[in-house]
């Protein structure tokens, strides 16, 4: 019989059989399934997975453990990796950095594990892998980053800023307006991110109004206090690099001060369909997005996808960039353990670099120079039903270039084709 762990911040508890940690749990599996583990006898390789269900980034990571337990399900019910199943040891770090790295630290040496498939801000991912390069373990990566950044350990399946910051800035500098006013939480990710857009926009002729950052902690007073300031100074659009509660925050304090996104949208890298529906679809319609996956999309694959998904939550589940990558890196390094027949780090990442897999947003590809992945950058305007028009696509993968070597200020065209609505 298969053990199941769940963590939390202040203790652990575990499930045995097919059952799940109550936070982010999933439905019973499908009948049939059972029997389909029960024939799996070889002994099972556990997996780490380290996404908080507590904390500030709550609702988008709870959306990331719930795919990644959902791939998890469906490499087992396909018959795991080569008979034996795959096993998910779950821990809330609650957001915590230090718990990131200590309960990192705890899946490699107590329980063996060798894959963590986890992490969404990123300072929690530097955290982790101060734990897998110190003992050879294996992070997966699923959230979009700042870049700048290469580690033997890691795998990095959301987009870099060549893969969303540069559409974001070409599409509005052509559609939108000049003048922007940055906004966002006080650590690495937000920061850097401000730093590759301002240099983009700035080099096209573009200028920033102002800034305004807050601690991911900040009082919903804080937020009322940076709109006012907002509104005062009137740029064409607004940067926003807000994380996790802060962004149900900041959107829901700029629909209260009657702004408008028709003549001053937000836009951003992170705020997803998790976030619209956590601030309420009349905050968050009509403000913009650059991602490489929303759930509206239409692919066979995402659609094939999404129907099982439903299968398992209901038709009202919800789904996002970061829903999507954490998805897709579990398919990929299941299939390159099936293929290494191991989880030894040193075999198995040969194995997943230039892999391939037909993810929801398109066919994804792991980059075997950088271990980024090549992804389909798009732009997309909340809807009134919480969901995303997209109003334009990238005609091709986009290779990751996590240095911005090649970035070429002179060369905006041929990022996107922009659709007519």
């Amino acid at each position: 019989m298969a053990l199941y762990c769940g963590f939390f911040a202040g203790g652990a508890f575990l499930f045995r059989g097919s059952g799940r940690p109550q936070i982010g749990r999933l439905p019973d599996m499908p009948e049939g399934t059972g029997i389909l583990r029960a024939h799996m006898t070889k002994e099972p390789i556990s997996v780490g997975v380290l996404f908080s269900q507590t904390g500030v980034t709550a609702v988008m990571e709870r959306s990331m453990l719930n795919a990644t337990l959902f791939s998890i399900d469906e490499v087992n019910q396909a018959g795991g990796i080569n008979g034996r199943e795959l096993v998910p040891i779950h821990f809330d770090p609650g957001g915590d950095p230090f718990l990131y790295n200590r309960l990192a630290n705890r899946l490699l040496i107590e329980s063996g594990i060798r894959v963590i498939f986890g992490c969404y801000m990123s300072s929690s991912r530097k955290a982790v892998l101060r734990a897998v390069e110190r003992r050879n373990g294996l992070l997966c990566y699923p959230a979009q980053y700042e870049g700048f950044e290469y580690s033997r350990n890691a795998i990095y399946c959301g987009a870099a800023p060549n893969q969303n910051s540069t559409q974001l800035a070409e599409y509005l500098l052509n559609h939108v307006g000049q003048r922007f006013y940055m906004v966002g939480s006080d650590y690495i990710w937000p920061r850097e991110s401000d730093r590759i857009m301002t240099e983009m926009v700035v080099t096209h002729g573009g200028q920033v109004a102002d800034r305004g950052y807050l601690k991911l902690d900040a009082p919903r007073s804080a937020y009322k206090k940076l709109v006012a300031d907002i509104k005062r100074s009137r740029p064409d659009v607004i940067f926003c690099n807000f994380v996790g509660e802060g962004i149900v925050h900041f959107y829901q304090e700029f629909a209260e001060a009657g702004l408008d996104p028709k003549t001053m949208p937000i836009a951003s890298l992170t705020t997803s369909e998790s976030d619209i529906r956590a601030m309420g679809t009349e905050a968050g319609a009509g403000h913009i997005t650059s991602a490489t996956y929303f759930q509206a999309q239409s692919s066979p694959q995402n659609e094939a996808c999404m129907k099982r998904y439903a299968a398992r939550f209901g038709d009202d589940m919800v789904t996002n960039m970061c829903w999507e990558a954490a998805y897709f890196q579990v398919k990929i390094v299941a299939e390159a353990m099936c293929k290494s027949d191991t989880d030894e780090v040193d075999i198995l990442r040969p194995a997943i670099l230039g892999a391939e897999f037909d993810a929801p947003q398109g066919r994804v590809r792991i980059d075997p120079d950088n271990a980024h992945t090549h992804v389909w950058p798009k732009i997309g305007r909340a809807r009134t039903d919480g969901q995303f028009e997209i109003l334009s696509v990238s005609e091709s993968a986009v290779r990751p270039d996590p240095y911005l070597a090649n970035y070429d200020p002179n060369e905006w065209g041929g990022r996107l084709a922009i659709r007519s609505n």
